[in-house]
């Protein structure tokens, strides 16, 4: 391994990284593994591209040096970013399982017990089928989740560096929630979130912010459409902030104009499943737990709404489609995996459905400590309401939209009358 500094996390976190997966290798009876998910090869290199739908490979054998496999181009993100010292190259015109077969057999490994990811986006049927008929003389066996195991807990270095893409996360929504009024477009709110995102240090996110209004919310996974907001709508946002390829999310709704009984009580529901989860959520619970009080909460309303979804799951490193890793852990009914310190959830609370024709949420990213959990957050989970959006931009916060005070009133009549408060 090359020892360099300019590399996202130290090189004792490499070390570890690969020397952890070399103990699963060793416990799975394997010689080496091909790993080819874009998100484990860059946990264990720091490798990435946006290229990444042309086959790319790293080899870990069990004791001798890894090596990867990718497009010629490719390459330079091996030199540039990683500690990996050897690389094999394919051409455009060449082939890149071929080459990935002819590299096994350069270092020792064609006739070896060697595992794969069966289950990779990335390494599909008709490349298994090759590898399968071209190394006879070995045995190929699935190593799913072999990597994963050292993903789902995240080290003290990842818990920090998730803080940077979190701050990028409430810049974005902050942005998005201060475009939000009357007569603007879905896209341009999505274009402050992206702006707001990227100029507190975010960089190019899994998935772009979901933006819908009004009765688009019911929409899964939709997003700016071009559509123009109208006067007393509400606003469904959702951001992911990314910073090295990890994530953070969070869901918030704006409401233009005022803040309906139905809306109210969904968003105190919402609030209090998220702080049931911070108040009772610790290591030693299992998933279904989780998803269970947070589900008989979000089911527990009397506005129409339905917790549809899974009720969380864990998010860290990603590339697109998605910035959730659900397929490693996600928080449902029925599932036994504990939860350990170090793990990390995006928990979504949200409510499908108020008054039949409304999408709301407020959602959290957390990391379980080592007698709790944490968020990563600090912005108010309060929807934010805006009275009257043809003049007014500014987030108002909720007291103040249902209930005035003294105070309130009198600063109301001071300006009515064309005074100012002295002193």
């Amino acid at each position: 391994m090359i020892e360099r500094d300019d590399m996202t996390f130290t090189h004792g976190e490499y070390v570890r990284r690969i020397e952890e997966l070399r103990q699963r290798i060793q416990e799975r009876h394997l010689d080496a593994v091909v790993i080819s998910d874009p998100e484990n090869i860059m946990y264990l290199t720091d490798y990435q591209t946006t290229g990444y739908s042309f086959f790319q490979a790293l080899v870990v054998p069990l004791e001798k040096e890894p090596f990867m496999i990718t497009r010629k181009l490719e390459e330079s993100n091996v030199i540039h970013r990683t500690w990996v010292s050897i690389t094999r190259p394919y051409p455009d015109t060449g082939d890149a399982i071929q080459m990935l077969v002819d590299a096994l057999r350069e270092f020792g490994l064609a006739d070896k017990r060697i595992g794969y990811e069966r289950n990779s986006y990335f390494f599909p049927a008709y490349h298994q089928d090759v590898i399968h008929t071209s190394l006879m003389d070995g045995k190929l066996l699935d190593c799913f989740g072999i990597v994963e195991e050292g993903r789902v807990c995240k080290s003290a270095e990842e818990i920090e560096l998730m803080g940077r893409a979190a701050r990028a996360t409430e810049a974005g929504m902050i942005a998005g929630i201060e475009a939000c009024r009357a007569g603007v477009s879905e896209n341009e709110i999505g274009a402050a979130i992206s702006a707001g995102m990227f100029a507190a240090g975010g960089e190019v996110p899994a998935v772009m912010p979901y933006v819908t209004s009004g009765p688009r919310s019911m929409i899964g996974h939709a997003t700016w459409e071009g559509r123009i907001v109208k006067p007393d709508e509400h606003i469904f946002l959702e951001v992911g902030g990314c910073y090295r390829r990890y994530h953070t999310a969070m869901m918030r709704t704006v409401v233009l104009g005022e803040l309906t009984d139905s809306m109210y009580q969904a968003q105190e529901t919402m609030k209090r499943a998220l702080s049931a989860v911070h108040s009772m959520v610790q290591p030693g619970m299992t998933v279904s737990d989780v998803d269970n009080l947070v589900r008989n909460i979000i089911s527990d309303n009397t506005v129409g709404a339905q917790l549809i979804t899974r009720s969380g799951y864990s998010i860290g490193i990603s590339f697109p489609p998605s910035w959730d890793e659900g397929y490693i852990v996600s928080l449902k009914q029925g599932e036994g995996t504990v939860l350990k310190e170090g793990m990390t959830f995006h928990l979504i609370p949200w409510m499908w459905g108020v008054d039949g024709n409304k999408t709301c949420g407020i959602s959290d990213t957390i990391y379980i400590t080592e007698d709790g959990c944490k968020s990563f957050f600090s912005l108010d989970r309060d929807f934010t309401v805006k009275p009257d959006t043809a003049r007014q931009s500014a987030p108002v916060n909720i007291d103040q939209a249902r209930k005035k005070t003294p105070e309130d009133e009198k600063s109301a009549t001071r300006k009515k009358s064309g005074t100012t408060a002295q002193g």
